[in-house]
């Protein structure tokens, strides 16, 4: 008796995290998270998002870095950084924090320690 078994398919087989995404989703997902040597936020494009990205602006400023930054709204997108909860800062294809609002000096810091 497979207790644990009830209500999955059989045959198949998902690599996303919720079963629903298609082949084609889930590799641009991955080609995106791949990209690597940037700076990106996740998020649906809420204030708190949008907060996230003005202090990343502003801490790129102050460090002299003219680095661009991209702002991924795609959810699958940001499954495919293991990112449940945004908004969230990925820097070099890693994610460096998520679920809060970081002020220009903490991003100024973590940007200093990677780069």
């Amino acid at each position: 008796m497979s207790l644990f078994n009830f209500g999955k398919k059989k045959g198949k087989a998902s690599s996303c995290c919720c079963g629903n995404c298609d082949a084609e989703s889930m590799a641009k997902a991955e080609s995106v998270k791949a990209g690597g040597a940037s700076v990106k936020v996740l998020g649906s494009g809420c204030a708190k998002c949008n907060q996230l990205e003005a202090a990343t602006k502003t801490a790129l400023e102050q460090l002299g870095m003219d680095t661009t930054i991209d702002h991924v709204t795609d959810f699958s997108q940001i499954a495919a950084y293991g990112v449940m909860t945004t908004p969230a800062l990925v820097i070099d294809g890693k994610v460096v924090s998520y679920g809060k609002v970081l002020k220009t000096e903490d991003v100024v810091k973590i940007l200093q320690k990677i780069r």
